[in-house]
């Protein structure tokens, strides 16, 4: 039972902390760069939300949108390259799986429903409409953000 419980965890813990390295590094770092896979992200997800007030109408094209299938793709390869894992552990699979649909779910809702996102996700949308947005890496959650020092706040409660 504990097991279990600090698997979940575990996959819990691994989950966030990939989706803030990968938005840091790899959709931010090499993002940025026009001729790279994952420009989309800086230069159209990014552009949008910031034209918009946090909305990108991407999310309600869902998989008509080329950028809508680009992130769902994104998803699908992760889950594919962690599957290996499944033979060792498939409840800390299953925990990614999991929080991969919990992934989507919070950053498509966040750029549907604004006012959602500020309630629920503050961190996220301080992320697209903040001073900085190199900052507030963690979608789902502000947690890796804040012990490693990325967190900056801007809506005031």
């Amino acid at each position: 039972m504990i097991g279990n419980l600090l698997t979940i965890v575990g996959g819990y813990l691994y989950a966030t902390f990939c989706e803030w390295w990968l938005h840091k590094y790899i959709l931010h770092g090499l993002g940025k760069n026009k001729n790279s896979y994952f420009s989309f992200h800086w230069h159209h997800h990014h552009k949008e939300c910031r034209r918009n007030g946090g909305k990108d109408t991407s999310y309600t094209q869902m998989l008509k949108h080329p950028i809508m299938r680009r992130e769902l793709t994104s998803l699908g390869a992760i889950l594919i390259l962690h599957a290996p894992i499944y033979y060792l552990s498939p409840l800390f699979y299953a925990t990614l799986v999991v929080c991969a649909a919990r992934y989507y779910y919070i950053h498509m809702r966040s750029h549907v429903d604004v006012e959602w996102a500020k309630a629920k996700a503050p961190h996220h949308w301080e992320h697209h409409m903040g001073k900085d947005q190199d900052a507030n890496w963690g979608v789902t959650t502000d947690f890796w953000d804040r012990l490693l020092h990325t967190r900056k706040k801007y809506i005031k409660k």
